[in-house]
């Protein structure tokens, strides 16, 4: 049974009064699996996200542009999903990927609350997103902890995922990952989840994928960007 929008908001008045904020939420509402639960993605989506995201810069970064084709792997209910949606307007594409059938039916519910006509959802796998050819730019925004963990909470090697998406890619097209930064405070989850860095370079470049750069996202989120090499797809 699907929590209500007032459910939602009223759960997260408790935590924010119980002293717990958002990043206590993000830690306590995983899965056993290691992925975050669907019922409790009100808890995230906090009206101040808008702010503290910056997705307008995160998507200029990418040159996402009106008439791109990008992907939001991992995209939970959909909230980076309608932005992109937004900014690519009505004669681009946003294919809007999760690996839990109940994030795909929350991201349908999205679509069709805010009318939108150019996304697609795509359910796909723990190793491959199932994207199309042709997209202009991946984005993994938040999720690609939950990327390195499998059933059961022990750790997998996200490369053979990086590699399926680094072959959807235009040969100019660019992969970006979002995520917290190292260490504890802000929105996001306790540090032991948290992403790092150097781990998602290190298999990005094994997945065939050029490191361009970072950039920050402040004052909570960093944002690395990945190229294919040579304009090639990955072996």
């Amino acid at each position: 049974m699907k929590r209500s929008a007032p459910a939602v908001l009223l759960a997260f008045a408790v935590l924010l009064a119980s002293g717990s904020g958002p990043g206590d939420a993000m830690a306590q509402k995983k899965s056993k699996s290691g992925l975050f639960a669907p019922l409790d993605l009100g808890l995230l989506d906090a009206p101040d996200r808008e702010q503290w995201q910056k997705p307008d810069q995160i998507m200029d970064a990418l040159q996402i542009a009106d008439g791109s084709v990008v992907a939001d792997v991992g995209a939970g209910g959909g909230w980076f999903t309608v932005r992109l949606a937004r900014r690519v307007g009505p004669f681009g594409r946003v294919y809007a990927e999760d690996v839990q059938p109940q994030m795909i039916d929350l991201i349908k519910s999205v679509i069709q609350r805010e009318q939108l006509t150019n996304v697609t959802t795509v359910l796909g796998t723990a190793t491959d997103p199932r994207l199309p050819p042709g997209i202009d730019a991946a984005l993994i925004v938040d999720s690609y902890n939950e990327m390195e963990i499998q059933d059961g909470g022990t750790h997998r090697d996200p490369v053979t995922l990086l590699k399926n998406i680094a072959q959807s890619l235009q040969p100019q097209g660019r992969l970006g990952v979002v995520d917290f930064l190292p260490g504890g405070g802000g929105p996001g989850p306790d540090p032991d989840q948290r992403a790092d860095p150097r781990s998602v370079i290190r298999a990005c470049e094994a997945a065939g994928l050029q490191f361009l750069k970072r950039d920050e996202v402040p004052p909570f989120e960093f944002l690395l960007i990945f190229g294919r090499i040579n304009g090639r797809p990955s072996p």
